[in-house]
């Protein structure tokens, strides 16, 4: 399997002034809404008919960034390394709460205009767990390994709050590190194992060229700009905010960071600690 090159700018929407704004994100949605509907054949992972699998679709949403979850198995291991590997969905997955249990979602194609790719941080026969992008934070699910296209990913990102540091790691060796500015007291950097979702450029650039939203959302804030709170890497222009905790839970980096930061593929396990 090739290493992972499946990154994708959008010039449509974002913001690198705080959490993603919905103004913003709801452009980008169009990729996103109505694409996950794939005829009438069987449902291959249950077995049902397709009118029940398509019912059963109806009552449960989207994992996407602007989604809550219910009973979505929580990550338990939150400093858990891989083996690098993330999947695309090339049609809408199911998502279960365990091989072959109850379905709790959908992973669509897409997340915020450009592919989906998530990070498998574990394995069961033919079945895959992945870090989902939904509220509650480190939700995940299982989906099944047919109709996947698969890749790896050497590269990591850390973000250790306490130090307000972020380094980047390639096949497990450090290629940066950075101090960084990360959520004030009020409105923290949630840690925890996510990972990058989306790659996005803001009409705007002038506060950062590239937004890195991530599977992770504030635990303090529900919204914010009008978005649903997603917490990011991003750029910043002023230099004196770095190896401060003023943010609204996002990163900010500087410049070479994210210019590092902006290879990494979608899918890319981002471990943040306190």
């Amino acid at each position: 399997m090739a290493t992972i090159n499946a990154r994708r700018h959008s010039r449509r929407a974002g913001t690198a002034a705080g959490l993603l704004p919905a103004a913003a994100a709801v452009l980008l949605l169009g990729g996103c809404g109505g694409s996950t509907a794939h005829g009438t054949a069987p449902d291959k992972d249950t077995g049902r008919p397709a009118a029940a699998a398509e019912a059963g679709a109806a009552k449960v949403p989207e994992a996407t960034t602007y989604s809550t979850l219910s009973g979505a198995p929580k990550d338990t291991t939150p400093d858990g390394a891989t083996d690098g590997l993330v999947v695309h969905p090339t049609k809408a997955a199911p998502v279960l709460d365990r091989p072959g249990g109850r379905r709790v979602a959908t992973l669509p194609t897409t997340e915020l205009g450009g592919p989906t790719w998530v990070p498998v941080v574990e394995s069961s026969g033919e079945w895959r767990r992945v870090l989902l992008p939904s509220r509650p934070n480190q939700a995940s699910g299982w989906i099944s390994g047919t109709g996947l296209r698969t890749a790896h990913t050497p590269y990591t990102v850390r973000v250790d709050l306490g130090h307000r540091r972020l380094t980047l790691l390639k096949s497990g060796r450090q290629t940066g590190r950075w101090t960084v500015a990360v959520g004030g007291a009020k409105t923290p950097t949630p840690p925890g194992r996510t990972f990058v979702m989306a790659s996005i450029e803001p009409p705007d650039k002038k506060q950062s060229p590239i937004v890195l939203p991530l599977g992770t959302h504030s635990a303090t804030l529900d919204t914010f700009g009008g978005g649903p709170g997603t917490v990011a890497l991003h750029g910043w222009p002023d230099a004196s905010v770095f190896g401060k905790a003023v943010t609204h839970g996002c990163v900010r980096v500087p410049a070479d960071a994210l210019k590092a930061l902006s290879r990494v593929p979608l899918g890319s396990l981002v471990f943040i600690t306190a």
